[in-house]
């Protein structure tokens, strides 16, 4: 519980004594040369916000696969274990990236303006006039240069094994016309989820970033085919 306590403590506080430099990194950020640069230095803090939640929860990361830090923009898919995910993925992603996070998060003290600095898009999923934003949001994003990352099943799986993909969201991918980068994420359920968020536990865990599926994929392939393609590649790594 002391451990579940102090990390709170720390997404928190972290939260708010950088919210304290975010004019002066904005301001930063507008005489950097393109999106990708600019997108690579706001991530610096959300990165070290990271390091320092996995550190106090004693949590390691083994980062396998082709950390592709390239300005061309992409859409990263992985499956969803725990509440985990995003700072172990934050950390182990070269990439600079935004998410889709459901709309409960924009209550979170200080987090709401971060969270635009990084691209990140909201949905409430009791909405569906919001999924279909969504998707104009995420081909908007792509299209600008910044990159995305989705989790198609929409739900965590608290590591009761991989769930179906909604297709929608690889509508943002076809739309946009780029490569998608599928990611296979193991472990960070057993950090939380299995004690119903009640304690946490220190722990291992394995990102794998697998190889890019081009966007050319949707030229011979449905959206129903692709997203059943990528979720057999992670699949098949979670089994590995």
């Amino acid at each position: 519980m002391f451990r579940l306590i102090r990390t709170v403590g720390i997404i928190i506080g972290y939260a708010a004594l950088a919210t304290t430099k975010l004019q002066h990194m904005k301001n930063q950020k507008e005489r950097l040369p393109t999106v990708h640069v600019q997108d690579t230095y706001i991530t610096m803090m959300a990165k070290k916000w990271a390091g320092r939640i996995l550190d106090s929860a004693d949590v390691t990361v083994e980062v396998t696969g082709h950390n592709v830090n390239d300005d061309k923009p992409v859409l990263f898919i992985s499956n969803h274990e725990g509440n985990f995910d995003i700072p172990v993925l934050v950390h182990a992603i070269d990439k600079p990236f935004g998410f889709v996070s459901k709309i409960e998060v924009k209550d979170i003290p200080f987090l709401d303006e971060w969270m635009m600095q990084l691209n990140c898009i909201y949905l409430d999923r009791s909405n569906r006039r919001s999924s279909l934003q969504m998707i104009k949001d995420g081909v908007a994003s792509l299209k600008e240069g910044h990159n995305l990352l989705i989790f198609p099943e929409g739900h965590r799986s608290k590591g009761q094994g991989l769930q179906e993909f909604k297709a929608g969201g690889l509508k943002i991918a076809k739309s946009a016309g780029v490569d998608i980068v599928p990611v296979a994420i193991s472990g960070t359920a057993a950090l939380m989820e299995k004690y119903n968020s009640k304690r946490m536990v220190p722990g291992h865990v394995k990102v794998q970033l697998l190889d890019p599926v081009p966007a050319t994929v949707f030229n011979d392939h449905s959206l129903d085919e692709v997203g059943q393609l990528v979720r057999a590649r992670i699949d098949e790594a979670l089994r590995s």
